[in-house]
């Protein structure tokens, strides 16, 4: 069954301390679950108050709608 889950932030999250930083996901896009691929660029520039839907592969966006 397809779930919508609704993520905030544009960008990833930075995990310290470690020999070098961990970036786990923070937009939802990436193709590399839980790390960050770079993915986030692609909705870097989207509208807070519109709700974006993408496609199944997270690639392009195919609806979007006034937030409610």
């Amino acid at each position: 069954m397809p779930r919508m889950i609704r993520h905030d932030l544009k960008g990833p999250i930075k995990i310290e301390p470690q020999d070098k930083p961990v970036w786990v996901c923070g937009c939802g896009l990436t193709r590399t679950f839980p790390l960050c691929d770079g993915s986030h660029k692609t909705c870097a520039k989207e509208d807070d108050a519109t709700l974006y839907v993408y496609d199944k592969e997270r690639l392009r966006v195919v609806e979007e709608r006034a937030d409610e």
